[in-house]
């Protein structure tokens, strides 16, 4: 078995699904292996990954303004100190995913005929994001 690392950095807006499918398949294909698990890891605390729709645009633009009604801004949050965003962005962070693991087949990811992997920007303002990936395989 050989393992390989990568980091990948994903520029944000503000809120809303970036998807990552496209850069995870090309550390895959550069790194020569064929069979094996893909982990994707996201470090942070105020954004996470999912796994979703990749063909209506509509079906992550719900799923984004569901979670937003669900948990709201709100001043009386006690943790607050980078704005009336902050708490709401670890709770939705602890509500969705922080990881992924995605298994690959000759040299390609195995995900369904819709299916994109997104970092999910629960924060108003931009921030430049890391994902950890991990190919495990041969």
């Amino acid at each position: 078995m050989a393992v390989r690392h990568h980091t990948l950095h994903v520029a944000t807006r503000g809120p809303g699904t970036y998807e990552v499918t496209g850069e995870v398949a090309g550390f895959l294909r550069q790194s020569g292996l064929r069979s094996g698990l893909a982990s994707v890891f996201c470090p942070h605390t105020s954004c996470s990954l999912v796994l979703m729709e990749n063909a209506s645009p509509e079906a992550r633009e719900d799923l984004e303004r569901f979670l937003a009604r669900l948990v709201p801004p709100n001043p009386a949050f006690a943790h607050n100190l980078e704005g009336p965003d902050d708490m709401p962005s670890h709770i939705k962070m602890a509500l969705t995913r922080s990881s992924e693991n995605l298994p690959f087949e000759d040299g390609r990811l195995l995900l369904g005929t819709w299916q994109g992997l997104y970092l999910w920007e629960h924060r108003t303002a931009p921030h430049r994001r890391e994902l950890r990936v991990t190919l495990i395989g041969e």
